[in-house]
């Protein structure tokens, strides 16, 4: 049961992180995930079967203290925006900004919650959205490409660092799976610990309590 509800928010969670990159774009004047439908929080239109399936359920399913998954990237020009260089950026952190303000939220009231009369069950579920959103927002906010704290990065550097990013973002891409696959090795056996820590510490700010 706890894994299934697990594998329920990290979906839900992955699929708000989407839109608010939609909503950030379509808020800075480029309306291409509105008209290609992909501002809605129904799933089934931001759905990867790798990304929103399967790891996810592998990672719940296996009992992964990493909460980490994607769904289809939601479509926007860059070049619409009202300020590309800085719009881009904002349109990046956008996501994993949502994520982070869900868990501050949950955090809170997992923290404040008992003193307020929620009984255990409200407790728990609080405890999985904050947990599985600060882990999401924070996972995207590393610089490696294709995450959003690269895209971010690229974005707010002077043109002449950020056209070298954007060469090396593109070289990434296009290896495809075989870049996923060595970004996941190097995190799982050199950075899963570090990161790991991290956010139990930040957990612990919000929360009150250790994870």
């Amino acid at each position: 049961m706890a894994a299934i509800l697990a594998f329920i928010i990290l979906i839900l969670s992955i699929v708000v992180h989407e839109v608010a990159h939609g909503y950030a774009a379509n808020s800075l004047g480029d309306p291409t995930a509105r008209l290609a439908g992909r501002l809605t929080l129904n799933p089934l239109p931001h759905i990867d079967l790798m990304g929103s399936i399967v790891i996810p359920a592998l990672l719940a399913f296996s009992g992964s203290p990493i909460f980490f998954g994607w769904a289809k990237p939601v479509p926007y020009n860059p070049y619409n925006l009202r300020n590309p260089r800085w719009g881009e950026m904002l349109v990046a952190l956008a996501g994993s900004a949502t994520n982070i303000f869900l868990a501050v939220i949950f955090g809170l009231i997992l923290r404040f919650g008992g003193s307020l009369g929620l009984d255990q069950a409200a407790l728990f579920l609080a405890y999985d959205i904050a947990l599985v959103n600060l882990f999401l927002g924070m996972f995207n906010l590393i610089p490696f490409p294709p995450l959003d704290g690269f895209t971010a990065l690229r974005a707010a550097l002077p043109w002449s660092l950020s056209s070298g990013l954007l060469r090396l973002e593109q070289q990434i891409r296009s290896a495809g799976v075989i870049s996923l696959i060595l970004f996941i090795f190097v995190f799982s056996y050199i950075l899963a610990g570090p990161f790991s820590n991290l956010v139990a510490w930040v957990f612990g700010l919000i929360a009150g309590q250790p994870l």
